[in-house]
């Protein structure tokens, strides 16, 4: 009910509060240690529909998502399997015909976990909670259900989507075999003199 609220909010007063800058996926991605998607799974069981709102059926939300969850994970190569599951808890597509002082935006609601495939356990105890929304340009600022149909909505939310659980992952390199965030660098060591048999040369450590 908290994301279904909090989209309700989002969609009366027209503030976007996440939103992607540009389609990133033609570069190359950001490092993500030992990372490679293994099971891509959306589910909609628990799906609500916003009041305001087009319609979308199960179906289209899983299709969506899971294109664009793979299109952004498929890009790692590491060498162990992660599974990705998400559970969309609400949606909001911006409908045409809706008063401008509404100004709506379209917004989706998600829980997300994440698993460990050879041990078969989750990495997050708890369910990551993820609300996006479309962002702010001349295509949306009377409102996208004006100037985009719902298909289009729904790959730019999935799209949004699918790099937020991205920025997510990223704040959690220990999950990968990185080290975690705040973790100090290592100093610099260089060694110096001849490399003759027997002879190991002291290191000298760069301030």
């Amino acid at each position: 009910m908290r994301f279904l609220r909090a989209a309700v909010l989002v969609l009366g007063v027209g503030f976007a509060l996440s939103a992607c800058q540009k389609n990133d996926l033609a570069e190359p991605p950001v490092p993500l240690g030992d990372f490679a998607l293994g099971h891509n799974i959306v589910v909609t069981s628990n799906m609500q529909k916003v009041a305001i709102s087009r319609n979308a059926t199960p179906d289209e939300w899983e299709a969506a998502l899971e294109k664009a969850m793979e299109e952004r994970f498929g890009r790692y190569k590491g060498a162990k399997l992660y599974n990705i599951g998400i559970s969309i808890d609400a949606f909001a597509l911006a409908p045409p015909g809706v008063p401008l002082v509404l100004n709506p935006k379209s917004a989706l609601g998600m829980t997300v976990t994440i698993w460990d495939d050879a041990e078969q356990k989750k990495l997050n105890e708890e369910g990551k909670q993820i609300i996006v929304m479309e962002k702010m340009s001349e295509k949306t600022v009377l409102g996208s259900g004006l100037t985009q149909s719902a298909a289009r909505q729904m790959e730019i939310l999935s799209y949004n989507a699918a790099k937020a659980v991205e920025r997510w992952l990223l704040e959690n390199p220990e999950w990968f075999g990185l080290p975690p965030l705040g973790t100090p660098a290592t100093p610099a060591a260089t060694t110096f003199g001849p490399n003759l048999p027997g002879v190991t040369p002291a290191p000298v450590v760069a301030e």
